[in-house]
C-alpha cells in the first residue's frame, strides 16, 4: 500500500465520519498529515531532484542579498547586542546557511550578536539543517510551529520566510446565483468530488470585505485565513524588528481580478505544473498565490507597519545583487564559470518566465521608526 492509498483511505474515512470536508482540511492533510503529507514525509522537494525550484535553489546570492538587508535592519535598530533571526519554513536550511555565511564573512559584529531560530513542521529536516549549518551550530535553536505560535516565544530581530504562505491550506469559494458559497470535498463513485455549500465560517466573508473584493458570478477564489493567523503569531512574538516575506502573489485587486475566474490553485510534481489536487495525494505540492493586501492590512492592525513592497527583482537589485554580480566579475573564476553564474542570477530578476516579477517581497516593521533599508534606495542609488 503506497502513501497515496493510505492518505486516500484516511480522507475517505474522515468524510464518511464527518461528512464533506472543507478544501482547507483536505489541503492540510495532503501537505501536512504526519508521515503522509507532502511536507511531512521524507524526500527531496526542492531542486533538480525535487518537484520545483525556489530562489534559494538558483544561487547563494539570493540569501546573501537578504543578509545585506538584515544587516541594514540591525543598524536601523541601533546595532543591539542581541539580534535574533527567525526563519519559518526553513526546509533543508540552505537559505539560513547562505545568510549566516555572509554575516560571518562580512558582518562580524552582527554575527557575534546573532542567534538563529529555525521553525519547521517536518522534524526529520533538523538533521539536514544541522549538517548544513554545522559552522554556525552554537547559534542555532529549533522550534516546532506550535511552540512558535504558543505566545511564550518572543524575540527582537528579523523574522523571514521564503515561499511559506503559499503552502498554507486555503478555503475555496465560488460566487453562485445564491451568493457566496464554499467548496467542500465529498466522495462520489470512489472519487473525490467538489460540492458547494454554506460558508464554514463567517471569517471568509469578513476577509473578502476587509480587502474590498466582490467576486463576479461564477468566479472561484481561494481565501487564506491561516496567513492572518500566522502573521498574528509573528507579530505577537516580535518585540522589536522586522518581518520579511518572499512569496509569489499579488495585491488583492490583481489576485481576485475577474480574469482569474478559476483562482490560482496549482500543483507541482517533478517540475510539471498540474491543476488537479485530487491525484497523487501527499506526493505533489499544492499552492496558491499570496494576497499581499491582506498581509499589509492585518499587519497594520497588529502593529506591523508596511515599510516596502514590490517585485523580487526590484528588491534584489536595490538591496545588493548588483554588488554581488560585481564581486563575481572581479573574482578569479574562469570566464565559463562567470557566464554560468550570470545566467543563474538572471533567473532571479528576469520577468516573464523568470522569478523577477512572479515573486514579491514585503517588509514590515514593529517599533522601528522610519527605517532606511537598502531596498528603499531604488536602482542606481
Amino acid at each position: 500500500m503506497n502513501d497515496d492509498t493510505r492518505l486516500k483511505d484516511l480522507l475517505t474515512a474522515r468524510i464518511a465520519q464527518q461528512g464533506p470536508i472543507t478544501f482547507a482540511a483536505f489541503m492540510e492533510a495532503c501537505l501536512y498529515e504526519p508521515g503522509l503529507g507532502y511536507y511531512t514525509s521524507p524526500g527531496r522537494k526542492v531542486g533538480a531532484e525535487g518537484d520545483f525550484y525556489t530562489s534559494i535553489s538558483v544561487h547563494a546570492a539570493f540569501g546573501r542579498v537578504i543578509a545585506r538587508e538584515i544587516a541594514q535592519m540591525w543598524r536601523c535598530m541601533g546595532t543591539p547586542d542581541a539580534f535574533t533571526l527567525v526563519e519559518c519554513g526553513a526546509g533543508n536550511g540552505r537559505l539560513a546557511c547562505d545568510i549566516m555565511d555572509y554575516l560571518a564573512e562580512r558582518e562580524p559584529e552582527l554575527y557575534r550578536a546573532a542567534g538563529l531560530v529555525l521553525v519547521e513542521r517536518e522534524p526529520t529536516l533538523e538533521t539536514a539543517q544541522a549538517e548544513l549549518l554545522a559552522a554556525h551550530r552554537g547559534r542555532i535553536t529549533w522550534l516546532a510551529p506550535d511552540e512558535f505560535t504558543s505566545g511564550r516565544f518572543t524575540f527582537s530581530g528579523c523574522l523571514y520566510s521564503n515561499e511559506l504562505i503559499d503552502a498554507l491550506p486555503v478555503h475555496r469559494v465560488v460566487m453562485t446565483a445564491d451568493g457566496l458559497q464554499e467548496l467542500y470535498i465529498a466522495r462520489h463513485d470512489d472519487t473525490f468530488a467538489e460540492q458547494a455549500g454554506p460558508l464554514s465560517t463567517t471569517e471568509i466573508a469578513a476577509y473578502l470585505e476587509r480587502i474590498g473584493v466582490a467576486l463576479v458570478p461564477g468566479q472561484l477564489a481561494e481565501v487564506n485565513l491561516l496567513a492572518g493567523q500566522w502573521l498574528a503569531a509573528a507579530a505577537q512574538a516580535l518585540n522589536h524588528g522586522f518581518v520579511l516575506t518572499v512569496d509569489y502573489g499579488y495585491p488583492a485587486r490583481d489576485l481576485y481580478s475577474p480574469h482569474r475566474k478559476q483562482g490560482t490553485l496549482m500543483c507541482y510534481y517533478r517540475h510539471q505544473a498540474e491543476d488537479d489536487p485530487y491525484v497523487r495525494l501527499g506526493q505533489q505540492d499544492i499552492t496558491t498565490h499570496v494576497d499581499f493586501t491582506n498581509l499589509m492590512l492585518q499587519g497594520e492592525a497588529l502593529g506591523l507597519e508596511p515599510v516596502w513592497f514590490g517585485e523580487q527583482y526590484r528588491f534584489l537589485l536595490s538591496a545588493g545583487l548588483v554588488e554581488e554580480i560585481e564581486e563575481i566579475e572581479r573574482s578569479e573564476a574562469s570566464e565559463s564559470e562567470k557566464l554560468r553564474l550570470r545566467l543563474a542570477l538572471k533567473k532571479l530578476v528576469m520577468p516573464e518566465g523568470g522569478m523577477g516579477d512572479t515573486f514579491r517581497v514585503l517588509v514590515q516593521a514593529k517599533a522601528v521608526p522610519q527605517p532606511r533599508l537598502l531596498c528603499m534606495r531604488g536602482f542606481g542609488a
